[in-house]
């Protein structure tokens, strides 16, 4: 394990779950933590008790993105935890007219990861998957075109692509992804339909600490290199089979209809 000693690290979706155990964890490892969330109540509450810095932003309005990344570009950034995500019932467009389950979970994080690319020299981009893109498909001509469970699924498999070619990309920085197997979170809640379910079954899953548990890991890996592109199970390391993610052209594709779709230039 490496020293997060005076190190950056800025977690999104911290205000509960998966982020707020990640945050505390790193604050006792040391780390300069930053705190995101999208409730200005729950990511305070979270900061204030590790005694961090904290910035609001609401990944279903790409402005709010926009200006969290105007607010943290000007320092170094020594890991970005992309954990922010969620499910939401059928098929909702946000203000930019995007389907709401794919934007916060994907779109979101791809923007703010490039408007924060000055920052990130030799840092770890850590983006949190799910096992859900294994039965996932992307239609890279209607991304928005699916809806809740589906979106979420089309949405991890996208940030898995987006992983592998940010890696391909940026030669100075390293990106993985991981899955943090099931865990009582508040990532369903916006579902009707598993949403209620998970409010009851989070009694029995593991906890949000034992979720977190592999992003500390990566994060503080010897060799961010050595697991540089890669995508982890859990603690496992795994080679995807997905046809969409071994086709180098489709990440390459899904790069620059995202830099599109978020008014980035493609390239």
């Amino acid at each position: 394990m490496s020293d997060l000693q005076g190190r950056t690290v800025v977690v999104t979706g911290a205000s509960s779950g998966i982020g707020a155990a990640a945050v505390a964890r790193f604050a006792e490892l040391g780390a300069r933590v930053v705190v995101v969330g999208r409730s200005p109540e729950k990511t305070r509450a979270v900061a204030d008790s590790i005694k961090a810095e904290y910035h609001t932003a609401d990944f279903s309005r790409l402005d709010d993105v926009r200006a969290l990344a105007e607010k943290l570009r000007d320092r170094r950034i020594d890991v970005l935890a992309n954990n922010a995500g969620g499910v939401f019932s059928g098929r909702r467009l946000t203000p930019d007219g995007h389907e709401m389950t794919f934007q916060v979970n994907y779109l979101a994080p791809f923007l703010l990861t490039n408007l924060l690319l000055p920052s990130l020299s030799e840092a770890q981009v850590i983006n949190t998957g799910s096992i859900a893109y294994r039965f996932a498909t992307l239609d890279l001509n209607n991304l928005d075109g699916l809806g809740g469970q589906r979106a979420y699924g089309a949405a991890k498999l996208a940030v898995l692509l987006f992983t592998r070619e940010l890696a391909r990309r940026e030669e100075k920085l390293t990106a993985t992804a991981f899955h943090p197997g099931g865990t009582a979170t508040e990532v369903m809640r916006e579902d009707s339909l598993l949403g209620p379910l998970m409010r009851v079954g989070r009694y029995f899953l593991p906890s949000a600490e034992k979720g977190a548990a592999p992003l500390i890991e990566l994060a503080t890996v010897a060799d961010p290199e050595s697991i540089n592109g890669a995508y982890f199970n859990k603690h496992r390391r795994q080679e995807p089979t997905h046809k969409q993610v071994t086709d180098p052209a489709v990440g390459e594709q899904l790069w620059d209809i995202s830099a599109r779709l978020t008014g980035l230039h493609a390239s």
